[in-house]
């Protein structure tokens, strides 16, 4: 049996997202349900969220994203060979996103699958994708988180329909002389399953809100700690904090618990809303553009939501 290259390390070699034109503000919200845009702010922190038209599918967004991951890393299609798509919202489970969007790239004949992990699904995606760099299944992989929650919310429900969002973040993998991805902390809470589902095809997302909140306020942060212990940082080296975007409350609340002063807070929600698997890749690759990190800097990246699940890992930036 013949061992395969291994590279030393893998990283992250560039960053994409893209984000559909249809802004839906809170007042927007406040004309067709009862609610205001005080009483979200307050709430989650949201003041307005992207929403995908009819015709714009989760293929669609992931496509572009990831176009703009590939772009930006210098690599062409065939020097990727590992594709994978983080989504919990594709209309129909056959066939896969990964391989359309794979298809769409001119990405010839590569590995191609999609992962369900909701809200964490980024980070398991990610670390897959760095096992693969490393132990010389892959050389390059695009990653993908895409979400079209929109088709998946009860517009007449306020308790998710002020949340909930479209949008696509992805990244390319590739190997590198010294380790850019940390070891990743997961998990999952699997007794708190029914706290975010959708129980049938006739239903849409049902999410106990006060359950999750004191759970990702509470059992979280740890799991934070932990990414950053593995991967021999210490907070205080972070220059960026990452986590799912879940709910301003619960964002801030992690960051004060991590110790992480000197890091810049992904605060995407207020304008990006939840986009599940999408959001830490959206986030980032928005703070990267604005200038609000620099490359080379050391990002904490959690995700965490249905299931429950969780993951989280150090990264270079790129």
């Amino acid at each position: 049996m013949r061992i395969p290259d291994i590279a030393p390390g893998a990283r992250v070699l560039a960053l994409g997202h893209y984000q559909p034109a249809n802004v839906v503000t809170n007042d927007d919200l406040a004309r067709t349900i009862d609610t205001n845009d005080e009483w979200i702010q307050s709430r989650v922190g949201i003041k307005e969220r992207r929403v995908a038209p009819a015709g714009e599918s989760v293929e669609d967004m992931a496509a572009i994203a990831g176009g703009k991951a590939l772009a930006a890393s210098g690599l062409s299609p065939d020097d990727v060979d590992l594709v994978i798509v983080a989504t919990c919202t594709l209309e129909t489970q056959i066939p896969n996103a990964a391989a359309i969007v794979a298809h769409r790239l001119g990405i010839t004949s590569p590995g191609a699958f999609d992962v369900n992990a909701a809200c964490a699904g980024f980070c398991y995606a990610l670390a897959t994708a760095s096992a693969a760099v490393r132990g010389g299944s892959a050389r390059n992989v695009l990653v993908i988180g895409s979400e079209k929650l929109s088709q998946w919310v009860d517009w007449t429900d306020r308790s998710t329909a002020v949340i909930f969002a479209d949008g696509a973040g992805a990244a390319v993998v590739g190997p590198a002389e010294t380790p850019g991805i940390g070891p990743v902390v997961w998990g999952s809470a699997g007794d708190k399953s029914e706290a975010i589902q959708i129980q049938d095809r006739t239903t849409f997302l049902h999410q106990e809100g006060q359950t999750v909140f004191r759970w990702a306020t509470t059992a979280l942060h740890p799991v934070a700690l932990e990414a950053c212990e593995r991967a021999g940082v210490d907070p205080s080296e972070l220059s960026a904090f990452v986590p799912h975007q879940a709910n301003l409350r619960i964002i801030e609340a992690i960051a004060r618990k991590l110790g992480a002063e000197k890091a810049a807070v992904a605060r995407d929600i207020v304008t990006a809303g939840n986009t599940s698997a999408a959001s830490i890749p959206l986030a980032l690759s928005r703070m990267l553009e604005r200038g609000e990190v620099q490359s080379g800097g050391l990002a904490l990246v959690l995700g965490f939501g249905a299931g429950l699940t969780y993951a989280g890992q150090v990264i270079e930036i790129p």
